[in-house]
């Protein structure tokens, strides 16, 4: 049964949503277009990563990032609608998750995979665009999209398989770019990954009472009592491992001030961070745009220059 409440939700059906078609809304709110920051977080390490490698025109460059972002507002859809398929009956549960269109009835599992379909054909004629070696990395990233809904059933940890899979435009990026992958990305895709588990975690904190009645597992229940430590070890070793390969990429010094900002915006949600104050922790949450925002205006300085 759904809880009645008033309780902090992150669902946004007024606005521009509010005045589409009423049969469009669902499938808006299914690829949470209301909500743009998951596809920035996708799209982000993607940019990052074809500004990091080296022997690319600054074109070439601009050309990967315009596709990886058609593909990141695709696959983000995609991963959200693969999830809620996953996740209807635990949705409904939740009073933050219970208005999602497949939770509260709204659209159909059926629906929601023929609109799968749309968006995963959009995602394959991005992907037809690119090098053969994103061909090869591609059935990697749909596994991981596939398998993380199912983290959260059998791990304390979903937040680190969500690293893994929303992190993957890090190497894809890279790989589109360079033409190959090596040290350099695989310092990007790590780093990729700890930060995405940071914030990933800081979000969870939003759902620590749902989660405990309803028996799902996550990074944020089971760091709550050491929150701050557990997200100042997640980004201080994020912040490292950027650091680590901007210097083997070989970035012009005008990336290290720009980065060091970046920093500080990682900074200020450890400081801030509050687990008790769901609508602060989507704040800090959100933050992560303009840090990733930031960096990647270091990697495209590092790079023109270098």
């Amino acid at each position: 049964m759904i809880r009645q409440t008033a309780a902090h939700t992150d669902i946004r059906a007024h606005g521009w949503v509010a005045r589409l078609p009423e049969g469009l809304r669902p499938y808006v709110l299914l690829a949470r277009l209301d909500r743009p920051v998951g596809t920035w977080l996708l799209l982000l390490p993607g940019i990052w990563g074809i500004e990091l490698a080296q022997g690319t025109t600054p074109l070439h460059r601009a050309v990967l990032i315009l596709l990886f972002a058609i593909g990141s507002l695709a696959m983000r859809s995609a991963g959200c609608v693969v999830n809620d398929i996953w996740d209807r009956k635990i949705d409904a549960q939740v009073a933050r998750t219970a208005g999602r269109p497949l939770a509260s009835g709204r659209l159909s599992v059926k629906q929601a995979l023929a609109f799968l379909a749309a968006l995963l054909l959009i995602g394959a004629l991005v992907l037809f665009q690119l090098p053969l070696i994103c061909w090869a990395l591609a059935p990697l990233a749909l596994l991981l999209v596939g398998l993380y809904p199912a983290a959260k059933r059998v791990t304390w940890w979903p937040q680190l398989v969500m690293g893994f899979t929303f992190g993957f435009g890090a190497p894809m990026g890279y790989a589109a770019s360079a033409g190959h992958v090596d040290w350099v990305c695989a310092l990007l895709y790590a780093g990729t990954i700890i930060w995405q588990l940071g914030f990933d975690t800081i979000y969870g904190f939003q759902d620590m009472d749902d989660d405990a009645r309803i028996g799902v597992r996550s990074t944020s229940r089971l760091w709550a009592s050491k929150a701050r430590g557990f997200i100042a070890s997640c980004y201080g070793g994020a912040i490292v491992l950027f650091a680590a390969a901007m210097a083997f990429g070989h970035l012009h010094w005008s990336a290290w001030p720009v980065a060091a900002f970046a920093s500080l915006i990682l900074l200020t949600q450890i400081t801030r961070l509050d687990i008790h104050n769901p609508a602060l922790c989507l704040k800090l949450f959100r933050q992560n745009v303009p840090f990733g925002l930031v960096l990647a205006l270091a990697f495209i300085l590092g790079r023109s220059f270098s």
